[in-house]
């Protein structure tokens, strides 16, 4: 196998936020158990956002690890959200339906959710 095409993945944490920025192929091996087990790991979070821009190949396994972190940030009260999935991941969330099952957001809304809750504009009320 091309290491080059590996699963890839750096988190970066401000605050309660984690943002996860993955390339390569997210297939069942040895990489995507250590992605799985490393966001696990993470503490102290309200949001988590995965950015699937770069993800080149997606497998059932790759499916299912995302599934596993879903539940994970579902059951400790964390938001998740998949961010500018590639074309190809996108198709793939569609067919297998996981588009409804998935927050699914651009970069320009995810920009909206990292900002502090003291940070967003405030609106009168009549």
């Amino acid at each position: 196998m091309n290491n080059d095409m590996e699963l890839r993945y750096q988190v970066e944490c401000l605050h309660d936020v984690a943002v996860v920025r993955c390339s390569g192929r997210m297939v069942r091996g040895s990489a995507l158990d250590e992605f799985r087990n490393g966001i696990q790991r993470l503490e102290h979070l309200r949001v988590l956002v995965v950015d699937l821009s770069e993800i080149e190949q997606l497998d059932a396994g790759g499916l299912g690890a995302l599934m596993v972190v879903r539940r994970w940030a579902r059951l400790n009260s964390i938001q998740m959200k998949l961010v500018n999935p590639s074309p190809f991941v996108l198709r793939l969330l569609e067919a297998t339906g996981l588009t409804a099952v998935f927050e699914i957001s651009s970069l320009e809304e995810v920009l909206c959710i990292l900002q502090a809750p003291g940070d967003r504009p405030r609106h009168a009320a009549a």
